[in-house]
């Protein structure tokens, strides 16, 4: 049992060599320098390297790490194949892949692509999330305001900002108690549910005591900003069975981890392996459409991941920033049926306002869906055309 991590070394004649020493480095130190009797004892820690792949600027390094050196745990795994090298410029882990006694100890989703879609009555086409705007500094009939407007408008999910903590106009639980009442009121008018994702933020220690009195008083959905507080917080949240609810992982912080040049994790490592298998049900990240935006190839690697087959419920991408309703043939294209279509600014900035904002989403997702084209379809919806007139379209690549 163990783990093997793929790596993105800078380019050297002597890769094999250099991949050899760190492998060793990494687990036992040093090998040709223990005597035979500890060489004997030490086989069962021994890192390997099973393949070196020459490129033109960067070498694929991948090495083979036996479960005895660390813990069933992201912390220790981290730390041992990647704890080193994070200080070696240039050098990159793309991709960890785990011995199937490894990966049992990982959770998944609890949820997952077919419960969530189980819990919202959708089948048949990708789902529309909305985010707060302008809350901070507002109090809760600013928030129950926009909350219906949203409703209104047939937003299938709707979240906090990732930048509302608590405060004393919204604070957590009423936040939580006041979008019950409100949901609940739209279900019993319409026939139609909506999740409402509720910032679970503060202290590391409070984190499940405050998750399950969220349960407790009503809440269907967490929003968690996973990278600041690390996967492994994550995982212990979504295996609290107290908690049982789905989790929106955001990704702040990710861009500082996957993002940067030449270094540090990929994103589909970090925000969509990792985010998967410990448990986000929901992950959120920047699309490759707006200003702030990831490579298309990313985002496109982070989805793989989280819908390939590997045991585990498959988790949402939800694509996010810059979005609009012209993008959504787009959208379809690049995500399939793995996405939530997540709009702020493309709700509350259409001219007409957000609940109109968020009809022209719906309007946008039917016709993509029926691959009918959008200035078609915004003949028979004034706020898809509204829309158009505002943002245009997207002609799909």
């Amino acid at each position: 049992m163990g783990v093997t991590a793929t790596y993105l070394f800078p380019t050297h004649p002597e890769q094999r060599k250099i991949a050899e020493q760190h492998a060793l480095g990494l687990t036992i130190g040093s090998w040709t320098d223990i005597q035979h009797l500890e060489q004997e004892q030490l086989k069962k820690h021994k890192g390997e390297v099973v393949s070196v792949e020459k490129g033109e600027v960067k070498d694929t390094i991948k090495i083979y790490y036996p479960a005895a050196n660390f813990s069933a745990d992201l912390p220790a795994i981290f730390t041992t194949v990647y704890g080193k090298l994070s200080f070696f410029e240039g050098y990159e882990l793309i991709d960890l892949t785990f011995d199937g006694e490894l990966l049992a100890q990982f959770p998944g989703p609890r949820f997952g692509v077919n419960g969530i879609r189980e819990q919202l009555n959708v089948s048949d086409r990708p789902l529309l999330k909305a985010i707060f705007k302008g809350v901070m500094g507002r109090d809760l009939s600013f928030f129950s305001a926009q909350l219906e407007e949203l409703l209104a408008g047939g937003i299938d999910l709707i979240k906090d900002d990732e930048i509302l903590f608590e405060n004393e106009l919204t604070p957590f639980y009423k936040r939580i108690t006041t979008a019950k009442e409100i949901i609940n009121r739209h279900y019993e008018h319409t026939g139609q549910r909506a999740l409402y994702a509720v910032n679970l933020s503060g202290r590391t220690n409070e984190l499940h005591e405050k998750a399950e009195r969220a349960a407790e008083l009503g809440a269907n959905a967490l929003l968690f900003n996973v990278h600041a507080y690390g996967l492994d917080a994550l995982q212990t949240l979504r295996e609290n069975n107290n908690i049982n609810l789905p989790i929106v992982a955001h990704s702040a912080l990710s861009g500082v981890l996957a993002g940067q040049a030449g270094g540090g994790f990929s994103y589909s490592l970090l925000v969509g392996k990792l985010t998967r298998l410990v448990g986000g049900d929901f992950s959120l990240f920047p699309s490759p459409y707006g200003n702030v935006a990831i490579s298309r190839s990313d985002a496109l690697a982070i989805n793989q991941t989280l819908t390939e087959e590997n045991g585990f419920e498959k988790t949402f991408a939800v694509p996010s920033a810059g979005i609009h309703p012209g993008m959504v043939p787009q959208l379809l294209k690049d995500f399939g049926d793995n996405l939530v279509v997540n709009a702020g600014g493309g709700i509350f900035g259409h001219p007409d306002g957000p609940t109109s904002g968020a009809q022209a989403f719906r309007a946008a997702i039917e016709a993509s869906v029926n691959n009918i084209p959008l200035t078609e379809a915004a003949k028979t919806s004034e706020p898809l055309k509204r829309a158009i007139d505002q943002w245009g379209t997207v002609v799909t690549s």
